[in-house]
């Protein structure tokens, strides 16, 4: 029997609740978003209003895209930390899962989010569990 890459594992259960976490919280942004929404368009607002409601709506999709991608990263990292056939599935989703906050951060940035060292703290951070998740990824690819 296969020894379990414990370090694929371990980030694994952690982007599963970062994924949860994240999915929480856009499903609030959704239902808030939605009321922002329909206000606008009760208020027969146009312009910039309807673009802000159309920007919001397009980043909560994003981020429940995230947090999905990441959830799914983390079940398939768990699942999979003693297979190393499936190294390579573990490895595309840590790179997507990177792609996706990467995105997210530049979208961030570009719409006005704040740049700072604190912001700068937050991407690295936010990269952190990503990056030990395609570690043990290719440690587990090594075994085969």
């Amino acid at each position: 029997m296969e020894k379990s890459n414990k370090f694929l594992k371990v980030t694994g259960i952690l982007m599963i609740i970062g994924g949860s976490f994240n999915l929480l919280g856009s499903l609030l942004m959704l239902f808030f978003g939605v009321i922002f929404v329909d206000a606008t368009i009760h208020a027969n607002l146009t312009g910039s209003e309807s673009v802000l409601a159309g920007a919001i709506i397009a980043g909560i999709v994003l981020v429940i895209a995230a947090g999905l991608v990441q959830f799914i990263a983390g079940v398939v990292g768990v699942k999979n930390a003693k297979n190393p056939e499936k190294a390579g599935v573990c490895i595309c989703f840590g790179i997507l899962t990177a792609l996706i906050y990467i995105v997210s951060q530049v979208l961030n940035f570009a719409g006005g989010g704040s740049h700072n060292y604190l912001s700068v703290m937050i991407i690295v951070f936010g990269l952190l569990i990503p990056a030990l998740y395609l570690v043990g990824a290719f440690q587990l690819k090594a075994k085969d």
